[in-house]
Order: C-alpha cells, then sequence, then structure tokens
C-alpha cells in the first residue's frame, strides 16, 4: 500500500482546486448527451466492457486479484507507462490501479484522461458487492465521498492545492463559494463571510488536519471522515484566534471562564492589555468602562461568550456588543424625576396620590402586578416556600396568558371591603398563575430548546437525559393550567357560595398520576443536572444564557425544579386558611375538608410511592454489589428488609472461617460471601469502568426453604451464632446452616424476630414463635472458638490450597455440590442397595433440635465407594491399554 506521505503538487494536477465548475458542467453535458439525444442513437452504440489494469505494485497483491475476481472484473498487469498504447484499445474500457499516488505514473495516466483508482475503491466495492465508481477525477478511496468542501482563509495557493487535491483523492467535491449544498468548510481563521455564513447556517467548520489525518487513514476500508469521533476532533474551537479579558465577575465565576476558555482554543489576559480581541462585560454589575477602547477591541455582553460555546462556534459580535448605561435618553429620564425644582412640593404630593391610587388597584385586582425584571429573586427558605416570589404574568411564549388579557377594572366588581375569604381566595390563584408562569418557564426557556431537532454543533443533551431532568413536567402543567383558569373564572365572577374545594377535587385523579414519578425521581433530576453541568461545558453555557433571563427571576433550573416539590403542600395551607374563613352555614365548608383530605392522599401516595422506588434502588444496589447475582432478584413486589454480616460456623453454605452478607427480602434471602481475590474491573462498552463487586453468589433461598430457625445458647465458647434449618428441594434431607453475627448494630434477638416474621408471612402461618427454637451448642458441635486465631486463618488458607489444586487435576472440573444433586437419583443404583432403616429414623428425627447434628446426607454416603470404584475401573483401563 501506498505511504502515508503528503502529496506534493504538480503540473498535471495543479489545476484540480479550482475546476469544481468545470467538473459540473462536463457533468451535465455527458448527461444530456447520454439521455437527450435520440432512442435508436442510444441502442445504436457499441457495448464496452470494464477491465482493470494493475500497474506495477497493484499487480503483486493478492487481496486486490481476490477482490476483483470476487466481482467478476477482468484484468490484465502492466509494469510501466510504455505499455498503455499496446493495451488501449476501443472494445475496453480501462481502469488503472495505482498503489501510490505519488507515483509518477498517476500524473502520465491522468494526461491521457484515463480512469484511475486506488485498491481500497476495489476492496470496497467487492466488500459491498457494488461496481466500481464511474469517476474521470483519480480516485483513491471513498472516505469523503458525498462530502461538499469549501475553503476559507487560505493564503497560500500550494497549500490550497494540496489539500483540494487530498480531497478529490478521497472522493469528496469542492465549491469556491459557500452556499447551503456545502457539508464543511475548512477555515484557516475565524473571520470572513464564510465563516459567518456557515456558523448562522450550522455548518461544520474544520481545521486543515482533518483532511491531512483523513488522507492517513486512506487505506482503511470502513473509515468514514465524517463520523462525529473523528470529526469532532479537529472541529474550529469558538475561541480561535480570540484573546479575552473578563470585566465585572467575581473571582470563582472569573476563574471558571477564564478555564472554559482555553478548554475551547482561546486565551486571556488582564483587562486593559493591548493585545485582547473581546473584552466580556457583566452587565449588571459594569456601569462605566475603565479606559477607552480601542476600534479593534470587541467589547460585549457574556451572553457571546456563552453562546459561543453552547453553538460550538464563535457568535456574531454585532449581535451582543455592550451598550454603556450613561446613555442620553437615560439621563433625560433621571432628570424628569428630579424633586429639585421650584415645584417639588406639587410634584410629591402628585407622586404621592398615583402611588396610592396604584396601590388601591392593587387591593382590588386579583391579578398579580407587574414586578421589575430586576426584582431580588435570591434563593431562600423563605423564597421556596413563598410562590409568589417568582416571575408573574409578564412573561409570554407566542399565546399571551388569559391572566394578562383581560382587565381587572372592568372583570372584578369594586367591592368597599373584600371579605377574608374573598382575600384568600385571591391569594391562592395569584400563587396558582405564578406557579403555572414558573412551569411556562421551564419548558418554553429549557427543555423546548434542548429537545430541539437540527441544534447548532449538535444535541446538547442526550434524549434520556432531557427525559430525567424533566419527567412529567408538562403533565403537571396541563393540570395546574387547567387549576389556574377554573381559580381565575371563579375569582371574576366571585359570590362567597361559590365552591373552591370542587376545582381541587376535580383534578385530585390526575394529581395523584403526574407528581410521583417527578417528585420520586428529583434528586435523580438534580444530580443529572449538574453531573451534565460539570461534563458538558455547551449544557453549562445553556444553562448560563437561559438562567440569566428575566424570566428565571436569577434562579438556576435546579431551583426552579424544586417548585412543584413544594407546591402541593402549600395548596395544602391555603386551603386550611380558606376554611377558617369560610362560614359554617357555606356548602363550601365540607367540600374544603374533602379538598384537603384528598391532596394529603396524593401526598401520602407519593410518599409511599418514593418508599417503594427507594426500595427497589436498594434491590439494585445489591446487585450490582453481588457478583453473580441471579436476575430473578428483581422483582416490582420484593423488597429490601436487612443486611446482616456473619462468619459461617460449618461447611454450608460456605466453608468455616468465611465472611458471609445474608440479604433478607420479605419472600427471600440472598447468601453472598466475600471475594477471595479480585481478578478486575468491569468496563462498560461506553467506556466506563465499574469497580468490581465485593460480594460473589452463593445461593438465592426462599423463605419458605426454612424450616426452624434455631438460637444457639450463649456459652463461653460460642458467642452470637444462629444456625437455620433448610429443606432445598433438590435434597432428600435438611440442611444445617450456621452462622456467627458480626454486625454491633442489629441484636441477635431482634434479627431472628424479623426473620421468623417474614418466613411466616410467606408460608402464610400466623404462629411465629413456633418457628424459633432454643438449642445447645454442643448438640449441634458448633463454636466460635478461634475463629481469627492465626491456626484458624492458616488452616483455612491451606484448606482452600488443596481445593484448588483439586479441581485443577479433577477431569471432570465439575464443583462437588452440583456432583452430588446429579448422583442423587441414581444413588440406589450405585450403592447396590437402599438406606437402612436405622438412616431413615435419622431422617424423621432431622425436624428435633436434639438430633440435628451429626446425621449425614444419604446423598453423600455413596459418593466415596462411587470414587473408588471409578479410580479402580480408571486404573484397570489404563494397565489394559499399557
Amino acid at each position: 500500500m501506498a505511504d502515508n506521505s503528503v502529496l506534493t503538487s504538480s503540473s498535471g494536477i495543479s489545476s484540480l482546486a479550482d475546476s469544481s465548475i468545470f467538473d459540473s458542467k462536463v457533468t451535465e453535458t455527458c448527461k444530456e448527451n447520454l439521455f437527450i439525444g435520440p432512442t435508436s442513437y442510444v441502442e445504436e452504440m457499441p457495448q464496452v466492457e470494464t477491465r482493470v489494469i494493475l500497474v506495477q505494485e497493484a499487480g503483486n497483491q493478492e487481496e486486490l486479484i481476490e477482490a476483483l475476481k470476487e466481482i467478476k472484473m477482468p484484468f490484465v498487469k502492466m509494469e510501466s507507462v510504455e505499455e498503455y498504447e499496446n493495451l488501449d484499445s476501443p472494445e475496453f474500457e480501462n481502469v488503472f490501479i495505482v498503489m501510490d499516488f505519488q507515483d509518477p505514473v498517476l500524473n502520465e495516466l491522468y494526461k491521457k484522461n484515463s480512469r484511475v483508482i486506488g485498491p481500497p475503491v476495489v476492496l470496497n466495492c467487492a466488500q459491498k458487492g457494488k461496481p466500481l465508481p464511474y469517476l474521470w477525477r483519480p480516485l483513491y478511496c471513498t472516505s469523503m465521498m458525498n462530502l461538499v468542501l469549501c475553503f476559507a482563509g487560505f493564503r497560500k495557493k500550494e497549500e490550497l492545492v494540496r489539500l483540494a487535491t487530498l480531497v478529490h483523492h478521497m472522493g469528496g467535491l469542492i465549491r469556491k463559494d459557500f452556499n447551503s449544498k456545502v457539508t464543511h468548510l475548512v477555515a484557516n481563521c475565524t473571520q470572513g463571510e464564510k465563516f459567518r455564513i456557515a456558523v448562522s447556517l450550522g455548518t461544520p467548520i474544520m481545521k486543515p488536519e482533518w483532511i491531512y489525518k483523513a488522507w492517513e487513514r486512506r487505506n482503511e476500508l470502513d473509515f468514514c471522515a465524517s463520523v462525529d469521533d473523528f470529526r469532532n476532533e479537529f472541529k474550529v474551537p469558538p475561541f480561535q484566534d480570540c484573546i479575552l479579558s473578563f470585566l465585572g465577575f467575581s473571582d470563582e465565576e472569573k476563574t471558571n471562564m477564564e478555564e472554559m476558555t482555553e478548554m475551547q482554543g482561546g486565551s486571556y489576559l488582564p483587562v486593559g492589555d493591548d493585545r485582547c480581541t473581546h473584552l466580556i462585560i457583566e452587565e449588571n454589575i459594569v456601569k462605566e468602562l475603565p479606559f477607552e477602547p480601542s476600534k479593534e477591541l470587541y467589547v460585549v455582553k457574556q451572553e457571546w461568550f456563552w453562546g459561543s460555546i453552547q453553538m460550538d462556534a464563535r457568535a456574531v459580535e454585532t449581535m451582543y456588543l455592550y451598550e454603556k448605561a450613561n446613555t442620553p435618553e437615560l439621563k433625560k429620564s433621571v432628570s424628569l424625576l428630579s424633586l429639585s425644582t421650584p415645584n417639588s412640593n406639587r410634584k410629591r404630593r402628585r407622586l404621592k396620590e398615583t402611588l396610592a391610587q396604584l396601590s388601591r388597584e392593587s387591593d382590588l385586582s386579583p391579578f398579580p402586578p407587574r414586578k421589575r425584571p430586576s426584582a431580588d429573586h435570591s434563593l431562600s427558605i423563605g423564597s421556596l416556600l413563598d410562590i409568589s416570589n417568582t416571575p408573574d404574568c409578564s412573561i409570554n411564549y407566542g399565546e399571551t396568558p388569559k391572566s394578562c388579557t383581560k382587565s381587572p377594572q372592568n372583570s372584578t366588581p369594586v367591592l368597599s371591603k373584600q371579605s377574608a375569604r374573598w382575600q384568600v381566595a385571591k391569594e391562592l390563584y395569584q400563587t396558582e398563575s405564578n406557579y403555572v408562569n414558573i412551569l411556562t418557564t421551564i419548558i418554553q426557556l429549557f427543555q423546548v430548546p434542548l429537545e430541539e431537532e437540527g441544534q447548532r454543533g449538535g444535541p446538547i443533551l442526550a434524549p434520556e437525559e432531557i427525559k430525567t431532568i424533566f419527567g412529567s413536567i408538562p403533565d403537571i402543567f396541563d393540570v395546574h393550567s387547567k387549576i389556574k383558569d377554573d381559580l381565575e373564572d371563579l375569582i371574576v365572577n366571585w359570590d362567597e357560595s361559590r365552591s373552591i374545594g370542587d376545582i381541587f377535587l376535580k383534578y385530585s385523579k390526575d394529581l395523584v398520576k403526574t407528581y410521583p414519578p417527578f417528585v420520586n425521581f428529583f434528586e435523580m433530576s438534580k444530580e443529572t443536572i449538574i453531573k451534565c453541568e460539570k461534563q458538558k461545558p455547551r449544557f453549562h453555557a445553556f444553562l448560563k444564557i437561559n438562567q440569566a433571563k428575566p424570566e428565571c427571576g436569577r434562579q438556576s433550573l435546579v431551583e426552579l425544579l424544586i417548585r412543584p416539590v413544594q407546591r402541593l403542600p402549600s395548596v395544602v395551607l391555603l386551603l386550611n386558611d380558606l376554611k377558617k374563613h369560610t362560614a359554617e352555614e357555606n356548602p363550601d365548608k365540607s367540600t374544603l375538608e374533602n379538598a384537603i383530605e384528598s391532596l394529603r392522599e396524593v401526598m401520602t401516595h407519593i410518599n409511599e410511592d418514593k418508599r417503594k422506588t427507594e426500595a427497589q434502588k436498594q434491590i439494585f444496589d445489591v446487585v450490582y454489589e453481588v457478583d453473580g447475582c441471579p436476575a430473578n432478584l428483581l422483582s416490582s413486589h420484593r423488597s429490601l428488609v436487612q443486611r446482616v454480616e456473619t462468619i459461617s460456623l460449618g461447611e454450608h453454605p460456605c466453608d468455616r472461617g468465611e465472611q458471609v452478607t445474608l440479604f433478607l427480602f420479605n419472600d427471600c434471602l440472598e447468601i453472598a460471601r466475600k471475594r477471595h481475590k479480585v481478578i478486575g474491573t468491569f468496563k462498560s462498552p461506553h467506556g466506563h469502568t465499574r469497580p468490581p463487586a465485593p460480594l460473589k453468589h452463593v445461593q438465592l433461598m426462599p423463605l419458605s426453604q426454612i424450616k426452624k430457625v434455631l438460637d444457639i445458647r450463649e456459652t463461653e465458647d460460642c458467642h452470637n451464632a444462629f444456625a437455620l434449618l433448610v429443606r432445598p428441594p433438590t435434597e432428600q434431607a435438611n440442611v444445617l446452616l450456621s452462622f456467627q453475627m458480626t454486625s454491633e448494630e442489629l441484636p441477635k434477638e431482634n434479627w431472628l424476630k424479623m426473620l421468623c416474621r417474614h418466613v411466616a408471612n410467606t408460608i402464610c402461618k400466623a404462629d411465629t414463635e413456633n418457628l424459633i427454637y432454643t438449642a445447645d451448642p454442643e448438640t449441634l458441635e458448633v463454636n466460635t472458638k478461634d475463629m481469627d486465631s492465626t491456626l484458624s486463618r492458616a488452616s483455612r488458607a491451606i484448606k482452600k490450597t488443596s481445593k484448588k489444586v483439586t479441581r485443577a487435576f479433577s477431569f471432570s472440573k465439575t464443583p462437588r455440590r452440583a456432583l452430588r444433586r446429579t448422583l442423587m437419583p441414581s444413588q440406589s443404583s450405585v450403592e447396590g442397595r437402599s438406606p437402612h432403616g436405622s438412616d431413615k429414623q435419622a431422617l424423621s428425627r432431622l425436624s428435633s433440635t436434639s438430633s440435628l447434628a451429626g446425621i449425614p446426607s444419604p446423598s453423600l454416603v455413596s459418593l466415596p465407594s462411587f470414587f473408588e470404584r471409578r479410580s479402580y475401573a480408571l486404573s484397570r483401563s489404563t494397565t489394559h491399554l499399557i
């Protein structure tokens, strides 16, 4: 194959860079000659067969020859250009395959108007079963096929010709002028008309290195230069060739913006440095510039900075220029408000009367007053509980809210003195209107732009991340919009007998459906926002731009999203206040009580649903913590009850001395042991490394298999021990599992009662106490002495090593427990006899606590003789073979 050297321009191909218009004309002319002419002429044209000519080294490539045979293409070999005349024939359309496009033979063939392709084209066509492409220009590979490129900012013609030649060799097209058909702009600077048009159209702007790196990978058959993972490495960053300085920001904000500047390809200098190209202003802080800026310096608002990062391209500065606050219009308005005139007393009196009139209208109107965009909305505990401290109905998103279209003076009767009930009802409507406007802000300002298709620079967030953040906010908005409309109609047509409780009873079922999904996953939504803001600069810039708008009231997205969590409790408080000011004879008194009770049921349902969600999350935590955990552990009706750390005291379910963790669920018991050695980490397909599971699955036991729970008495050699008498379905006898508790937080007595209660619930028994038995450790041959001694640990290590050696030299590598279960049905045939009567009597006595120890399982009695006969038979067969 050809080397990775870059092509140098030659006289034969120097005109390729500017031949795009000529290429299109040639193509159109060819099409006209082929398809517009008479039909009879087309039928009389002689059939020409395509033939491949392998030039020089190409004839020695076996892979290339096999590919030509696969697509059934005839071929011949040519060692030098001198043989060209001999191979030229009107019966064949010759296609030349050249290994190295830097070889002078390429120029010779191109001068003769020959079709020249590279080996990757043939291999790719053979792989996909397609015919060879028809292009009169030399084509080495198809990694830029269907791409239309335009160049901007290149001053050296040699470099431009070299880049254009490589693009043509990879199947791309070049246009001199930028238009809507251009798919990529290759720019050497961040200025100029082409660059601005590309930014406005959202066209990817690439560095020249993109073409060079794509050419280096020209021999990769499945490589495409336009794939996102490869293309994003060579996109022109937003602040390339920019030197920024920041004025009016806090030290923390300034540090963050300086780090973002370097991440986006720019640099920064102190304010006032003559080398700076942009001065970023915090327009809410800076009222006057400390110096007179030069004409070359762009003085822009911070929105330009964050907007450039969001759309992943340098934004047009003219849209974000900073304007000084001391404009002539502002000075004129300030002078008109001045009270230091001869008629100042009269102006003060007039101003006082105007304010009083406005105050009266505000008291009579049920609609919230318009607040200044600069009103203080700082977040505190009080502001979170006070819904009225938010943007009001002045927000307009294409459709004017009804609360902003009706005239308060015409719709509300002017009362000499409003009742207390009317005042509380007005407050309820005002807070509901403000809450709906907050939901509108969340949806229109954040959710809708994030979900839009065709975003500049690609999607800011993945669809699953957007779903996690916003959840059921649109559904909540729909319900509360209806509630607000009903409350508005009630306030406008006010009557003391009209029912407010009926409105909330009407939508109580909708509230139950919409609120639990959002409230239960609010913490996950919050964590997703924080994580994405740290990991994705474009999302961070998106939040900075939108959170600075007056509609947000200077609150972050997280602070806005917490409002649905607080809304229902605040409504209950207002309804309680409304009930206090409702007369006993008013029918709405009982209705309000029912409405309050229904909202409390909604909150109870939310809390219960949240508890179930947390329980499901705990089960997922167990699955991640236990390696090999069965998938059927995940169930909607299952919940984790308790986790207990223990040490195994017998041979079941683990060896003596093993650290065992018991996970008690409401219907089963998961038994897991501590892993001896962690081999490696788990790496997901997305590249994230997950820490290894600390536990290894041993057994998932239904609680119905537990026949007895044994409380082992405390002695000098036995402390904090208990045992379970279990009857697995694959065994013919009971199995004793003994443990020593190491958890100090949970007393053994409480643990055993908890376990017995859930066992009784599983087997539908009411007498929980009958499941607990007290046993002596001597009877069960159980003790906890020397569990942590050096000798005990050494003994366990020797035992583990012995097991590994035995398993390594085993023929079948079958685990002992699996082999025992396999041999159990054929036990009587192998042994040749049935169990003794004494054995049967011993099995029947296993249910009593006095004879639990020392009774071997019948499936184990025959194992030694079985292995003895197997070894004897194996030795005889070996002797016979010798």
